[in-house]
């Protein structure tokens, strides 16, 4: 990237679960959704909407994980300005996550945040 860019495309670390506390705490407290591809933890909060996606070694290769946490922070972030109220969402993938494109992870994050005018 070169300097002076436009950054207001990135993901910042504000809008990120980072702490194993949160992600504990997150599954603990959090209302879970399924999704064919992803289970989607939420929970509502007083700050903006943050992420935290996991991904096991069950899903596949280090690339293929890889793979699905971009896409998956990809969604969340064109997502994100939709989340009224704002909520922490812990994104957990299965292991058929790697082969799905794009559109089909924003249709089932889009369901699982009950976001409906996106997942049309």
């Amino acid at each position: 990237m070169t300097v002076g860019a436009d950054r207001s495309q990135r993901f910042p670390a504000r809008y990120r679960l980072r702490a194993r506390r949160e992600f504990l705490a997150l599954q603990r407290d959090g209302q879970r959704q399924g999704a064919p591809h992803f289970t989607v933890i939420t929970r509502t909060t007083t700050g903006p909407s943050r992420l935290g996606v996991t991904t096991s070694r069950k899903v596949g290769n280090a690339p293929a994980r890889n793979r699905v946490r971009r896409l998956v922070r990809e969604c969340f972030r064109r997502l994100r300005p939709q989340l009224d109220p704002p909520r922490d969402v812990l994104v957990i993938a299965r292991p058929g996550a790697p082969a799905v494109a794009y559109a089909e992870v924003v249709h089932e994050l889009s369901r699982a945040l009950r976001l409906d005018a996106a997942a049309e």
